[in-house]
């Protein structure tokens, strides 16, 4: 499995509407063939970070995923959103298999 932890911090003005389109592009993204689980958590102690796991099934699965209308569309919009450009850091899983 292909495991991505996208590390996300938003300006403070912008946390709904942060929220609401990601919640829409992960809705859309569990629906993916390839996409095993697609999370979205906020931060405790500083509500304008976000981490998105993403967990794919393959490679491939993840450069699918980044052609999809609804990936695109989150991309655009929330752009402007971001107090930083996002960080994704890759992982592989040990366990379970």
């Amino acid at each position: 499995m292909n495991i991505v932890h996208v590390h996300v911090h938003v300006k403070p003005e912008m946390i709904d509407a942060f929220k609401e389109a990601t919640i829409e592009n992960a809705s859309h993204s569990v629906k993916e063939e390839g996409i095993e689980r697609f999370d979205v958590i906020q931060q405790n102690d500083d509500p304008t970070r976000f981490i998105l796991v993403e967990v794919y099934k393959t490679d491939e699965a993840s450069f699918a995923h980044k052609e999809t209308a609804h990936y695109l569309k989150w991309r655009d919009t929330v752009a402007d959103m971001m107090a930083e450009p996002r960080q994704g850091i890759k992982f592989t899983n040990i366990f379970p298999e």
